[in-house]
């Protein structure tokens, strides 16, 4: 009957320690910041850190150029239209050589051609033009592939630094150096091999949505361009129709006379008014 009391006590100290040692298991692990976590992606993460650093370049560039005033501007439209009603074909030609404008290019090349062929009908003005807006709309349009190559490389980066991260703690376990209870040290392997995966895909997943903000911007500037161009154009075809249809003044002398000199020609025959009246 004595011995209730001691085994009570050996029972207790027991379960005191046991729960000590659960305590001590279940303590929560001490906090990673995103810096370690990065630290732990392996070789691999010099490559993403180059393709992040393109990509935030890449944004910044194309809130800088992608914008409509790069693409066509109010104050172009407005003298170019007053220039081509003026006809002063010359100062537009210099005045859109001066502006960045897409527009401003279209219209450098059109007029160029018309000033320098004389007898080039509207319609291979029209053609210059509209080969020299396809071209400018092709260059807004690749200009931000780029963004869309980071966002597609990235991930496919991040999968084989996963990749290489599994292939390494597979061979140490072919090489028999995980033994026993050190073989839960695979875990954190492949969790250090998963980080550049989550880096990849942080990467391409923001790349990507730049990328659909930036490609609904060049798609609205092109349409904008396409309605300015075929504007400037109108005002052309009526400019050349006007001057086609224009009627030839008749000259007030023979063509020949235009070659004499006035010194040469011969004076007019004065009448004796005694003739005219019978005098």
């Amino acid at each position: 009957m004595k011995l209730r009391p001691l085994t009570g006590l050996v029972l207790l100290t027991l379960t005191a320690a046991a729960s000590a040692e659960e305590s001590a298991t279940d303590a929560p692990p001490e906090d990673l910041n995103l810096l370690e976590i990065v630290s732990q992606g392996g070789i691999m993460m010099y490559p993403l850190a180059l393709l992040s650093v393109a990509a935030v370049i890449l944004i910044f560039l194309f809130f800088i150029t992608i914008r409509r005033g790069t693409v066509v501007s109010d104050r172009y439209m407005r003298t170019a239209e007053r220039l081509i009603r003026k006809r002063d074909y010359m100062g537009l030609v210099n005045y859109s050589s001066r502006r960045g404008e897409c527009v401003a290019r279209i219209t450098q090349k059109s007029i160029d051609f018309a000033t320098k062929n004389s007898d080039a009908s509207f319609n291979e003005i029209r053609e210059v033009a509209e080969a020299e807006g396809s071209r400018q709309a092709g260059i807004l349009s690749q200009r931000i592939t780029y963004l869309s190559d980071v966002g597609t490389i990235a991930p496919m980066v991040g999968l084989l630094g996963t990749v290489i991260g599994m292939i390494r703690s597979f061979l140490e376990i072919s090489r028999g150096n995980f033994e026993g209870p050190r073989q839960m040290k695979l875990a954190a392997g492949v969790s250090e091999a998963l980080v550049t995966t989550a880096s990849g895909l942080v990467i391409g997943i923001t790349a990507m949505i730049f990328y659909s903000i930036f490609r609904g911007r060049v798609q609205r500037y092109i349409s904008e361009l396409e309605a300015a161009s075929t504007h400037l154009m109108a005002l052309l075809s009526a400019q050349f129709q006007r001057r086609t249809t224009q009627p030839a003044r008749q000259p007030t002398m023979p063509p020949e006379a235009y070659d004499v000199p006035l010194s040469q020609q011969p004076a007019p025959v004065r009448q004796n008014p005694d003739d005219v009246y019978g005098t």
